[in-house]
């Protein structure tokens, strides 16, 4: 699942999603708050070729197959990776979709799938993980279950996986070994709590799952989601030397450096428009939203919301924000000492 910032704002911008490539926006063409305007340009990459059912390399010892799931949360759907030839490990099954599945065990015909790696428990990422272990025996790696909420609330994003478990629960710097290949996990909570990005440390790949993406920048939706964390996590990459990242969602990232760069310098400025809002005397989250998220789509309106939410927690518990209650959606929140 993905992010608000590059679909949110013209009627041409809302329709590319489907088409796999729209025109370059920065964040001064979508955000305004009646204030300073923000200005960072993330260089995001929406040039996508593949087809859907089809198994493809896309790299050495690297394939993806595509599911048949886009959204404006997803883009042209989930990336299945596929690393390794005969012995291969499969990275986020994707969603349970069956005509995805079998195009998965067709294109692996005649090889044993001996891992099944998940990045996180999003609807669009661990849910088909059943089906394949059902077909292959191979065991479910993760850092854990879904976490935050319970089952039944109303979903951000594509919604939480509440039947996923792992066989093996991973931890930061875990490895996984397997036939020509060895996966190191990293652990990036932020996006969700049990997010992994998996390292291939001998080629210089990372799998950044949504934790980092080509295409859009990630929701960052409490109570699971937490902005301290992500930003943390972000920072987490700039010290690491991976050379590129093969995201979940669309294309790949070859400057990763520059990219993880762009995103922490826009949440930064995220969190200084809402910041202006709040010395204009806005201090609710659907007002701020208003501000911010110019032209902003009717159906992203509530992710907007919870990350802007996400914003505030990390203000509050910095001491730069007070609010008059609990942290909840609906409360009025303030400068801290105003």
């Amino acid at each position: 699942m993905t992010g608000l910032d590059p679909l949110s704002n013209d009627r041409r911008q809302k329709n590319s999603w489907m088409r796999g490539s729209s025109p370059r926006m920065t964040t001064r063409e979508r955000i305004s708050c009646n204030l300073p305007v923000m200005a960072v340009e993330i260089p995001f990459r929406r040039e996508f070729s593949f087809e859907y059912g089809r198994l493809e390399p896309v790299a050495p010892m690297i394939r993806r197959i595509v599911a048949r799931n886009p959204s404006p949360f997803t883009f042209r759907g989930t990336g299945t990776y596929v690393v390794g030839n005969g012995d291969v490990a499969v990275i986020d099954p994707g969603p349970d979709l069956v005509e995805h599945v079998e195009a998965l065990l067709a294109g692996l015909s005649g090889e044993r799938v001996t891992d099944i790696l998940i990045t996180h428990t999003h609807r669009d990422h661990s849910p088909a993980a059943q089906a394949l272990k059902t077909a292959t025996g191979a065991p479910t790696y993760g850092f854990g279950p879904h976490a935050g909420g319970k089952r039944g609330d109303a979903a951000v994003e594509e919604g939480g996986d509440w039947d996923f478990v792992p066989d093996v629960t991973l931890k930061d710097g875990d490895q996984i070994a397997g036939n020509g290949w060895r996966f190191e996990a990293v652990h990036t909570p932020g996006h969700t709590s049990n997010h992994l990005c998996f390292a291939l440390p001998d080629s210089g790949v990372l799998f950044s799952g949504d934790h980092v993406m080509g295409w859009s920048t990630s929701v960052v939706a409490p109570p699971d989601g937490d902005m301290a964390a992500y930003l943390a996590s972000l920072d987490k990459l700039l010290h690491r030397r991976d050379a590129v990242y093969w995201p979940t969602h669309g294309p790949a990232i070859t400057e990763p450096q520059q990219h993880v760069r762009a995103f922490i310098a826009h949440r930064r400025e995220r969190e200084a428009g809402i910041l202006d809002c709040l010395r204009a005397g806005i201090g609710q989250i659907d007002a701020i939203v208003e501000r911010l998220y110019v032209g902003l789509q009717p159906g992203l309106r509530r992710a907007a919301g919870r990350s802007v939410h996400a914003h505030l927690i990390d203000l509050v518990g910095r001491g730069i924000v007070e609010s008059d209650g609990p942290l909840t959606l609906d409360i009025q929140y303030r400068l801290a000492g105003s």
